[in-house]
């Protein structure tokens, strides 16, 4: 796509926004009380809010005007945040971190795929070198200190001379045989040729009999042929089969590439050149107009003097440079409109952001003239605009402090009065003002006592890095993450049956919660906050690369607070809170960072066993609600927990650290059919007929991603991968290994279901689904029961 191509696609995504941004004003003002009605409301926004979402995320990722890239930035964040708030109240009015849009997808002729909410490209670009030089450092350390993950080496034991003759003697024989047996064959053939020969030239050869038989050969074989590839395009219209070359990257695409690469270096040379022309055009400004805008300020505000001296018979007060100074008097607004303008209440952090720079385009982009700027370079004359005001209000602090000296001496040459001496005033508020800043002080102090305020970041880094604690997160994006749609979400809710979520509504979950928050910084301060999550699941359905895949698409650093491996470092109750404390400081100072606990139910154990006392798991149970804690807005830091025995902890301190909890299914028919299929692909199998792949993810209920990963690589070695030619893959390979695995069985699922139904969360839902007017009832019931004995005890 080109420029005007992209520009195009920018206008057409601001109509969109514009529209929806009057709905949601218009919906704001009335007050509803159905509740499918509000759920209905707030999902058509939310999937709005994500086309458009994807939409801007495309073009600030391929367009190349600097200004433009600028406001789209900040409408793109806003979207953003609103989608985080949109989500949150659905999860607050369904009492339900998943939900389902089957019939509104309907309505708005969406697929599935167009709910995949995007990471923006920008979380990467902006700080590629700095993730780079961090990658490099923390390799240097981990191979200095020999903790670096160590390649395959292929060992070969020595064995005796004797037993090596005999191998290759065992070697050589075969050979040997099988060259006999050979040899042996073709002998055979040749011999049975020609007595065949012999005795079809004893009988008379019918010429016509011999072409019938091969016309009847060639015709059954030929129309084989021609109904085998009239059933394999007729397969490929239904949509049963991808077409010939569905697998190959085409030239257009590569092409694209291309082109999408040069625009990136485009986009980095005009953004020079924009950040270049901010300074020039500024210095230019200050010689050529900053002498007129300091002249027509000073003029401003004599009149301002005069006008009031004539008015009220004496000169004014000149504003405090707190109060603004003289910016102050020549404002639009009173005093009344901006307390007005205060106490509105606004429906959202991010509506008045978007708002804003819907409004900023309206009057800039919508209609403007750029057929002068076709290499879409910056606009000279709204830098100039733009520098204007800074340079007024810069030149203004310097005019502020001359006109007050001049009113001073108005006063004194026209009223004789002299101002009183506030020297002791000052003094006052000095005193006054110290005194308030040692009680801060001094509060602080015990509050965030920095433990090694000697010490530097770079110097705390490595010492995490060698003990482990801070270690190389896996190049795993989200997208590997491979699953498919559930598509009777809706369906089942209707009839009062709670579906178990699709792996794709769990990539959703952490895109939304996990990656959108860490990588942007403006979202992560104003939008609804989520400082913990807890993946739970069953071994193998992917939890782990679910945080690597955070850390891959954010750049963000990785602490690894496992019990086990914290085990024996940092001994006692000062190396704990030594070993936080520089894990939160080295966390905070380069966010943004995931800090991870595997197997997190150690860390909350009802009852440690006997086993595993002497690494004390629940170290860090005290401690985390205090992390939690002391984690604000404008910290990016993220505490990730994976468990797959969550009933073995203490479910109220569990809860109580772990904001949001998922639970990590096993694939349903429909994701094991796309996790074969792209598997066996991404491991060099070629997926051919003989290949029953429907039937493989029935058979293979229960079974796990990492199951398949492990059979897929067992099945197809180097060897096999070169057979597939005249040998191609059957099920039977990838089922023979099967049967050396446990699956996972429909009783643990429902274990992991039951457990989440005491959470917090799953109390609060299933009181929804029964009805919870009975038990607000019984708990009335209870409190009056307790009055009355409390009265008659008394």
């Amino acid at each position: 796509m080109s420029n005007a191509m992209y520009n195009k696609m920018w206008h057409q995504t601001q109509e969109a926004l514009n529209s929806l941004l009057d709905k949601e004003s218009q919906n704001t003002m009335e007050s509803q009380s159905n509740q499918v009605f509000i759920f209905q409301m707030l999902a058509t926004f939310y999937i709005k809010y994500v086309q458009i979402f994807r939409n801007l995320e495309d073009v600030y990722d391929q367009i190349v005007h600097p200004q433009k890239r600028i406001l789209i930035r900040k409408i793109l964040d806003g979207v953003m945040g609103r989608v985080l708030e949109l989500k949150n109240e659905m999860v607050e009015l369904e009492l339900t971190e998943f939900h389902y849009f089957d019939d509104i997808l309907q309505d708005l002729k969406l697929a599935p795929q167009q709910l995949d909410i995007p990471i923006p490209k920008y979380f990467l670009k902006e700080k590629l070198e700095v993730i780079k030089g961090r990658e490099k450092i923390l390799a240097q350390i981990l191979a200095n200190t020999g903790l670096d993950i160590p390649e395959k080496k292929y060992t070969v034991k020595g064995i005796p001379l004797e037993e090596a003759v005999k191998l290759i003697q065992i070697a050589e024989r075969a050979r040997q045989g099988r060259l006999r047996a050979m040899f042996m064959k073709q002998i055979f053939l040749q011999e049975y040729r020609a007595k065949q020969a012999k005795i079809l030239g004893e009988k008379v050869a019918d010429v016509g009999a011999a072409a019938l038989q091969i016309q009847k050969v060639w015709r059954g074989f030929h129309q084989s042929k021609k109904t085998e590839k009239q059933r394999e395009e007729e397969m490929i219209f239904l949509g049963m089969k991808p077409p010939p070359l569905y697998n190959e990257v085409s030239a257009t695409v590569i092409q694209a590439e291309k082109v999408s690469s040069l625009r990136n270096e485009v986009q980095i040379k005009h953004e020079e050149n924009y950040k270049e022309a901010l300074v020039t055009i500024k210095d230019d400004l200050k010689l050529i107009e900053g002498p007129d805008i300091k002249e027509n300020l000073q003029d401003q505000i004599r009149h301002w003097f005069i006008e009031c001296r004539n008015l009220t018979g004496t000169f004014p007060e000149y504003p405090n440079v707190e109060e603004g100074g003289s910016a102050i008097i020549f404002s639009n607004k009173t005093p009344q409109q901006e307390e007005d303008e205060g106490w509105k209440m606004s429906p959202s952090v991010f509506l008045s952001m978007m708002e804003e720079g819907n409004n900023v385009y309206k009057d800039l982009w919508k209609n403007k003239d750029e057929s002068w700027n076709f290499p879409q370079d910056y606009d000279p004359e709204l830098i100039k605009q733009e520098k204007r005001k800074e340079l007024e209000s810069e030149i203004r602090v310097q005019v502020d402090e001359l006109m007050r000296q001049e009113l001073k001496n108005l006063k004194l040459a026209v009223d004789r009065k002299k101002e009183p001496p506030v020297k002791a005033a000052k003094k006052k508020g000095g005193k006054m003002k110290k005194k308030g800043k040692k009680g801060k002080k001094g509060k602080r102090g015990k509050k965030d006592k920095d433990l090694t305020a000697d010490r530097t970041i770079e110097s705390l880094y490595k010492e995490l890095v060698e003990e482990g604690l801070l270690i190389q997160a896996l190049k795993v994006n989200l997208s590997d993450y491979i699953g498919e749609y559930s598509y009777l979400g809706t369906t089942l809710r209707q009839v009062s049956i709670e579906p178990m979520p699709s792996l794709l509504d769990v990539r959703q979950l952490i895109a939304l919660y996990g990656i959108l928050p860490l990588g942007s910084a403006t979202v992560h301060e104003k939008a609804p906050l989520v400082k913990s999550l807890l993946l739970a699941g069953p071994s193998g359905v992917g939890k782990k690369m679910l945080v690597h895949a955070i850390c891959t698409e954010t750049g963000a650093n990785l602490f690894n607070l496992s019990a086990a491996n914290i085990a024996g470092k940092y001994p006692g109750k000062n190396g704990l809170q030594m070993m936080l404390h520089v894990v939160v400081k080295v966390a905070r100072e380069l966010q943004p960072s995931v800090v991870w606990i595997g197997d997190t139910e150690k860390t909350f154990y009802k009852k440690v066993p006997s086993a595993e006392r002497m690494i004390e798991p629940k170290r860090l149970k005290k401690q985390l609600p205090k992390i939690l804690r002391l984690l604000k807005p404008d910290d990016r830091i993220l505490i990730v927990g994976t468990t797959q025995r969550p009933f073995d902890a203490e479910l109220q301190s569990f809860c109580r650290v772990y904001q949001k909890i998922i639970l990590v299914p096993r694939p349903d028919y429909a994701s094991r059919l796309v996790l074969w299929r792209q598997i066996i692909q991404r491991h060099g199998g070629i997926i051919t007929n003989a290949l029953n792949i429907s039937s493989l993810a029935k058979v293979t209920d229960g079974f796990t991603q990492g199951h398949i990963v492990e059979v897929v690589q067992g099945v197809l070695t180097d060897r096999r991968t070169r057979q597939q030619t005249y040998k191609p893959l059957t099920a039977a390979e990838f089922v023979t290994m099967l049967t050396s695995m446990s699956p996972v069985y429909q009783e643990e699922e429902d274990s992991f279901k039951d457990w989440y139904a005491k959470t917090p969360m799953g109390k609060k839902r299933a009181s929804v689904l029964t009805g919870g007017d009975t038990e607000k009832e019984k708990d009335k019931g209870k409190k009056k029961e307790k009055k009355g004995k409390k009265e008659k005890k008394k």
